[in-house]
């Protein structure tokens, strides 16, 4: 069994595992769902989830912020709701509002004393640097999609951030990818041979969310249902360490 300790460098996924993307999606969908007669959050952020990944999969050099205009569209249509373009572009921006978990920044200034910390994220360079400004910590490497020029689970991604990486002097034996979507991090990540960490922040409630349900169900190495728990894991190999 890998130890955590094993590792040198974390490769974050940001939005699920970072940012509380749900509760930033759901609070800037408010002026869309508050017109409908009935409202389940989980069959929203589904039915976000599919439009968001098709019209990556058809524009991927699209910036994030432009997708997410045209998923709140195609949500309006598929409601036969009525809007303006001043309100899709609205909810493009919104990724700046996104919330970050409540331990996030302190988990990763912790995790930032083990290791290297590297994002891949499918985002722009723009909203990302709003969502940085949250998470309190510099990270080594940022790799988004927007720079890339597609969309996780997109092979290319990966291959990009290990290319990169391998230039950093990184070995892909000590890279740790660390994720909540099995569909955008996790299949990929077995694919590219990757140990993985699942952080399981839908652990308790049905479904997946704001991601697409994976065709095959990925393998992970590790799985925490917070960053916080990762945390604690890791001081508690040391500890062992210590005291043996």
């Amino acid at each position: 069994m890998p130890r955590l300790a094993d590792f040198d460098t974390l490769i974050f996924d940001c939005y699920g595992t970072l940012i509380d993307w749900e509760s930033g999606m759901i609070d800037a969908l408010g002026p869309l769902t508050s017109r409908l007669a009935r409202v389940d959050r989980d069959d929203v952020l589904q039915r976000h989830a599919f439009h968001e990944s098709e019209q990556q999969r058809r524009t991927p050099t699209k910036p994030y912020r432009e997708i997410l205009a045209i998923v709140y569209r195609r949500l309006a249509d598929e409601w036969g709701l009525p809007v303006e373009e001043a309100d899709c572009r609205r909810y493009g921006e919104s990724v700046k509002d996104w919330p970050a978990f409540p331990d996030a920044a302190v988990s990763l200034e912790a995790l930032a004393a083990h290791y290297r910390l590297v994002i891949l994220s499918n985002v722009d360079n723009e909203s990302f640097a709003a969502s940085n400004d949250k998470l309190g910590v510099r990270f080594d490497a940022v790799y988004t999609a927007e720079d890339i020029g597609s969309y996780k689970p997109a092979d290319a991604n990966f291959v990009h951030m290990i290319s990169e990486l391998a230039g950093l002097g990184v070995d892909k034996s000590k890279i740790l990818h660390t994720a909540e979507s099995l569909f955008h991090d996790h299949g990929p990540a077995n694919r590219h041979g990757l140990a993985s960490c699942r952080i399981h922040r839908r652990h308790d409630r049905p479904g997946f969310g704001a991601t697409r349900r994976p065709d095959t169900t990925p393998t992970y190495d590790f799985r925490f249902v917070s960053l916080a728990e990762m945390v604690a894991a890791r001081r508690a190999e040391d500890t062992d360490r210590l005291t043996r």
